[in-house]
């Protein structure tokens, strides 16, 4: 038990991470293709036509696995920055800049793909709904923790700042998640519910499904590479990253 916990705290040190990074990017690249590529055949092609809602509900095969990305990623760099802010470990706030541009381009996904849907279905590319307001919030606060880590020299004062910035914000998301239950929303309500039996055709909840874990794994695969940028940058004075510009690595 011991030593496991020594190995797996080896790996807190940037150092460390950084190769194993490069492993995991790698694996979960190869692993989000073939979801995503068997996933995206079949949204198109093996799922049955919507009876109200024809062809046109075919895009929520994007729209709403990007909308829970969305939300999973600010929770998840909320609790990275939670565990810098508390114990002051350097990969942890690393962990969380690399994420922001993954979430932020999901945020937008998931209102870009939702506009499309929304104009067939609803009349109207935009409403200023309980769901799609509070989505549209959480893309600025991606957008406003990357100004704001850019904006500060320091990166610790960048680090402390831009991290409980993450933990106020983090309060949108049950916002965004709820919203459809709190409020009368234009936004239809949740399909797939963790306590209730879905009423989504299996083929197309097999298929949301898989493009979901394929989102999940591009997810972990862009991150990884943009850590090993992000831990290169900020510690390109040490030893370690002046041996491996050299040796060419």
């Amino acid at each position: 038990m011991s030593s496991r916990l020594i190995n797996w705290f080896k790996f807190s040190s940037p150092t460390t991470f950084y190769p194993l990074a490069g492993k995991i990017s790698w694996v979960a690249a190869i692993i989000a293709i073939a979801l995503i590529g068997y996933g995206l055949y079949m949204s198109f092609f093996v799922a049955p036509t919507d009876y109200k809602q024809g062809e046109g509900y075919r895009i929520i095969f994007v729209h709403v696995p990007a909308s829970w990305m969305s939300m999973f990623i600010y929770v998840i760099m909320a609790g990275w920055a939670a565990l810098g802010l508390v114990f002051n470990t350097r990969l942890s706030m690393m962990m969380a800049q690399a994420l922001a541009p993954t979430g932020a381009m999901f945020a937008f996904l998931s209102l870009w793909t939702g506009s499309f849907w929304g104009k067939p279905m609803w009349g109207t590319w935009w409403v200023w709904d309980a769901r799609i307001t509070s989505e549209l919030i959480l893309l600025f606060l991606y957008l406003g923790y990357m100004a704001l880590r850019s904006a500060i020299d320091d990166p610790r004062r960048a680090d402390r700042a831009s991290g409980i910035l993450l933990l106020v914000g983090v309060v949108n998301v049950p916002i965004i998640y709820f919203s459809v239950k709190w409020w009368n929303t234009l936004h239809q309500g949740s399909t797939i519910k963790l306590n209730e039996e879905s009423t989504m055709d299996d083929t197309m909840l097999t298929a949301m499904l898989i493009m979901t874990l394929g989102f999940w794994a591009y997810s972990i695969a862009v991150a990884m590479a943009r850590v090993r940028t992000v831990i290169l940058e900020r510690e390109r004075s040490s030893t370690w990253v002046r041996e491996l510009v050299n040796e060419g690595r």
